[in-house]
């Protein structure tokens, strides 16, 4: 069969590269190649906006996060000061291999939490996204639509 565009080409194919540039992602990929969940990331690459964070959100999109990007793996702790929706935290290693996982961080709370281990990335999602998802240690992050460094 014979698909004749005419026309309507151009058309197609700005739909095609308008799909393929929808922005900064995370694919979370499991341990057997299968991607698990792909999520539309904030890339928070700077000491202000990785302090900054997600505080004051009253909402995120079901598939919606933010990436905070340092620039070497080291131990990671946060808290949930002036963030008023519970957060999944997914820490994952220079490599971008999870290596922990803090579920549903509670909202307001100043307790210090984070994971075993040197991160250099932290993914936040809604809480409850990794148990939905299938989410675990040995999961790694594949990036596009940005690179993966700090800005400062």
């Amino acid at each position: 069969m014979r698909i004749r565009l005419g026309r309507f080409a151009p058309g197609v194919i700005l739909l095609v590269l308008l799909g393929c540039a929808r922005g900064p992602r995370v694919t979370i990929v499991g341990a057997d190649g299968r991607p698990r969940a792909t999520v539309a990331v904030e890339v928070a690459n700077t000491e202000a906006q990785r302090e900054f964070g997600l505080m004051y959100r009253k909402h995120l999109d079901q598939y919606a996060g933010m990436i905070f990007v340092f620039p070497d793996a080291a131990r990671r702790n946060y808290w949930m000061h002036n963030t008023p929706i519970p957060l999944d935290m997914i820490f994952a290693d220079a490599a971008g291999r999870v290596i922990g996982i803090v579920v549903n961080a509670e909202p307001f709370s100043d307790k210090v939490v984070g994971v075993e281990g040197d991160s250099q990335y932290v993914l936040e999602v809604n809480g409850g996204f990794c148990a939905q998802n299938g989410i675990k240690a040995g999961d790694r992050f594949d990036f596009s639509g940005f690179s993966p460094h700090t800005s400062q």
